[in-house]
């Protein structure tokens, strides 16, 4: 489908794949099964923004899957080979539009914006927030250029990288617990304040090239999450090892600390060749080497990665990204591996001299630059 205003001058293409803002009363609850036509004709249009809808797929995000997230990859890779496109806005259920966003942030290369929307409340429903939603993701999309993937949500801009759902059922749904939002978008302007963190972007890998969700998808690099809790031992960890795991996120207490035994089995599980990455199940603030006695300095002793201020779902997103790339270039040496994740976890900071002193841009200015 393609909607038009009149002199429109940006081509946006809306890439659908389900969630809340296409879900409908299915009788005993919600699930998705709106198009992407029937979603972009709850919301008006910004001016001068041209329209162009994808099904990709149509699914309730609790139920996206690796696969899933790779078809979405190729297509967004493949919708920017258009040089006549002007950015992309993916409607995604917000359960696990975190993940996906960091994965496509992770293999972003082009100045083009990404933008990733979905809503809290259901298609249809009068105090609904999707449209509105959608409205401020094509107008983010279709204005600004150089920020990689963006979530915009309630009048918020975020990066991709740190940005989680923090409530769950408020209309505010996401914000980076550890970092100040990206801008702004309101009436007609959108207002980007600081330059997002990114490490330099890796090539689409070979894996998205044929990802096709389904019970006859390629088996993809599994890697599982681990939380650590009083009594905690190491059990569940050595069972994601048993079970195939190549890289193991353990969700651990405080600054990153668990147990002695715990750092033994995380000794182990690198040693088999298996990437173990500790974040925490703390909200805000990053990890630190504060404590021994099974704490963040022998997790790291043992050959585990601190993940900084990401938290389980997106570090997951940087240890499959790290052996996705290692498949497509072949089997290698064990300590690339570990650096490509370092790197992806740091994520150095880019800031752009026009923002180091705080100010801010508006929709024209950022246009300006297009």
């Amino acid at each position: 489908m393609k909607r038009t205003n009149d002199g429109g001058e940006r081509r946006i293409v809306v890439i659908s794949t389900g969630g809340t803002i296409a879900s409908r009363w299915q009788g005993t609850g919600y699930a998705a099964d709106a198009s992407g036509d029937d979603v972009l004709a709850t919301a008006p249009l910004p001016e001068g923004v041209t329209v162009e809808v994808v099904d990709l797929f149509n699914v309730n995000s609790s139920r996206m899957t690796s696969a899933h997230q790779l078809a979405l990859l190729r297509t967004v890779h493949e919708t920017l080979a258009d040089p006549g496109v002007d950015g992309i806005v993916v409607t995604h259920g917000t359960d696990t539009l975190e993940e996906t966003a960091f994965l496509l942030d992770l293999h972003h290369a082009d100045p083009r914006p990404v933008v990733l929307t979905g809503a809290q409340r259901p298609f249809g429903t009068g105090d609904g927030d999707g449209p509105g939603n959608l409205y401020d993701a094509l107008q983010v999309a279709a204005s600004v250029r150089d920020l990689g993937v963006l979530v915009v949500f309630d009048g918020r801009v975020h990066a991709a990288r740190g940005t989680v759902k923090t409530q769950t059922l408020a209309a505010d749904a996401f914000s980076d617990p550890s970092a100040e939002r990206l801008g702004r978008v309101g009436f007609s302007r959108v207002d980007i304040e600081r330059q997002p963190e990114r490490p330099a972007p890796l090539p689409l890998p070979a894996a998205a090239r044929t990802a096709a969700p389904g019970p006859d998808a390629t088996p993809l690099p599994r890697v599982d999450i681990i939380t650590h809790h009083s009594d905690g031992d190491p059990f569940l960890l050595n069972a994601a090892v048993t079970a195939g795991a190549r890289g193991v996120v353990l969700v651990a207490t405080g600054a990153g600390n668990a147990t002695p035994e715990i750092a033994d089995a995380v000794a182990d599980a690198v040693a088999g060749g298996v990437l173990v990455a500790v974040t925490t199940r703390v909200p805000a603030g990053p990890l630190a080497e504060i404590y021994t006695g099974g704490g963040a300095v022998d997790l790291v002793a043992s050959g585990a990665l601190l993940t900084g201020t990401l938290r389980a779902g997106q570090a997951r997103i940087a240890l499959l990204a790290t052996l996705l790339a290692e498949d497509s270039v072949g089997a290698g040496d064990p300590a690339r591996g570990t650096a490509l994740l370092r790197r992806l976890l740091e994520g150095p900071v880019r800031i752009e001299p026009a923002l180091a002193t705080g100010g801010s841009r508006s929709a024209s200015a950022v246009a300006a630059r297009v």
